[in-house]
């Protein structure tokens, strides 16, 4: 399934413009785009196997 990829995407954006928003330089955005791009496609396999498991 494609939800781990689309949550790495939709991670990554997030991340840049959650740190932008809170004033951050590059560095920060690629920081928390990175974090975020890593909890959201961890999301994204645990709720895939959970629903091919279920």
């Amino acid at each position: 399934m494609l939800l781990p990829i689309i949550g790495l995407i939709l991670g990554a954006v997030l991340g840049a413009a959650l740190a932008r928003r809170r004033g951050g330089g590059r560095a920060d955005m690629a920081q928390w785009a990175a974090v975020w791009a890593i909890i959201l496609a961890l999301a994204g396999v645990v709720i895939t196997v959970a629903v091919l498991r279920g």
